[in-house]
């Protein structure tokens, strides 16, 4: 199927969310809501949240989950939502892997496979990152890494270990 703007029927996307500045947990809450006020965007599914050390230099520790949302548009499209929705949310890109406000990732999409310049589906070092596939693994185990052919939650088991994740309780 050639993507245009917005697709001809709903797909399924999955999303990581980081943030280590501010209320972490509040902006996260809030992007989610956003997203899912946007046109073209439905929240399926949220992780609980988890903490982090940050990969890159030295930082505050993130709060990291993933959603998985229902998306009428296209890769691009969504792609352009997300850095909107991070820069809604006081985000600055100073240098690679510093601090933020808010990080969305698009992770998957449906079984899509991407490999441009801006956009790379599935998202290249999703398979490395435990704070993308544990919380991922919690609302999606049998979605299918077009890549490998493994299950998300195969893929989070094949982790030499949890990256130090924390789950935390939801608030109610």
């Amino acid at each position: 199927m050639a993507w245009t703007e917005r697709a001809d029927s709903p797909r399924q996307a999955a999303i990581a969310l980081g943030s280590n500045l501010g209320d972490c947990r509040a902006t996260l809450e809030g992007a989610l809501v956003e997203l899912d006020a946007s046109p073209g965007i439905r929240l399926l599914r949220r992780s609980a949240w988890y903490r982090s050390a940050p990969v890159g230099p030295p930082q505050p520790d993130y709060l990291n989950g993933c959603a998985v949302l229902e998306v009428l548009l296209s890769p691009e499209a969504l792609l352009d939502r997300l850095l909107e929705t991070e820069t809604r949310f006081g985000r600055v890109r100073a240098e690679r892997w510093g601090p933020r406000t808010l990080d969305l990732d698009l992770i998957l999409l449906s079984d899509l496979r991407l490999d441009g310049e801006r956009l790379q589906l599935p998202h290249p070092r999703m398979r490395e990152r435990a704070f993308v596939l544990v919380p991922l693994a919690e609302i999606a185990p049998d979605w299918i890494d077009p890549l490998t052919g493994q299950s998300v939650a195969a893929l989070a088991r094949q982790l030499p270990d949890d990256g130090g994740l924390e789950r935390l309780a939801l608030q109610s």
